[in-house]
């Protein structure tokens, strides 16, 4: 690659990562508002939890499956009408914020549910002897312990929205992906799209050990 070339092409990546960043920001915020509810409510109705349901966390467990087994692409494409009457348009990085949060909601709320599961029944045990409400159950015992759990949780979640808001790209969402596709794939530009999956790798990598750090601090800690 020439100097040019070089430079082209790094001239390209701080807009696009900086998309690619609020993307993956506000709907990771948005699918643990969605999802962190729905996991905890998962665990606390299934035939382990504090309130067994088995009706309720049939039919919540069915939906969540549903939702996560869509490809997310055609997902993007069925909440094309919902991401235009909340955003007023389908396209450019806020637009995909919409489809980010709710197809990473369902995978949120299983990693909150597996986390919770995960917690010794001795905790529970332990909490109901002191009288404690199923609300203080999960709140000031299940959830603390599950921690680390929910941590790492996260960062997997996170992750994954970097994938998914790669795959927005194709749809005009903006971001990496888009500059893969359209600057590179399009433009016969491999340098450009090898950049773009370089800057992604390193972000998965940057947040992969972010999540390992943070959840080994949390277990230091018990």
């Amino acid at each position: 690659m020439n100097s040019n070339r070089f430079f082209e092409v790094l001239a390209l990546l701080p807009g696009a990562t900086a998309e690619t960043l609020v993307m993956t920001l506000l709907s990771t915020v948005f699918s643990a508002l969605l999802g962190f509810p729905l996991g905890a409510l998962l665990y606390v109705t299934s035939p382990v939890g504090i309130a067994p349901r088995r009706t309720a966390y049939n039919i919540m467990s069915r939906i969540v499956n549903l939702f996560r087994a869509a490809p997310f692409i055609i997902l993007m494409i069925l909440l094309i009408p919902l991401t235009r009457l909340i955003v007023g348009t389908s396209l450019g990085p806020l637009a995909v914020v919409v489809p980010l949060s709710i197809g990473a909601s369902p995978f949120v709320a299983r990693v909150v549910e597996a986390a919770l599961r995960e917690v010794d029944s001795g905790v529970i045990l332990a909490a109901r002897a002191m009288g404690a409400t199923g609300a203080q159950i999960l709140l000031k015992a299940l959830i603390p312990e599950s921690l680390p759990a929910l941590v790492s949780g996260l960062a997997l979640t996170i992750i994954t929205l970097i994938g998914y808001s790669a795959m927005a790209g194709v749809i005009g969402g903006g971001g990496l992906g888009a500059l893969a596709i359209n600057w590179g794939y399009y433009r016969f530009r491999t340098d450009i799209t090898a950049a773009a999956v370089v800057v992604i790798l390193i972000l998965v990598e940057l947040v992969q050990f972010g999540g390992n750090f943070f959840a080994r601090k949390l277990l230091s800690r018990r």
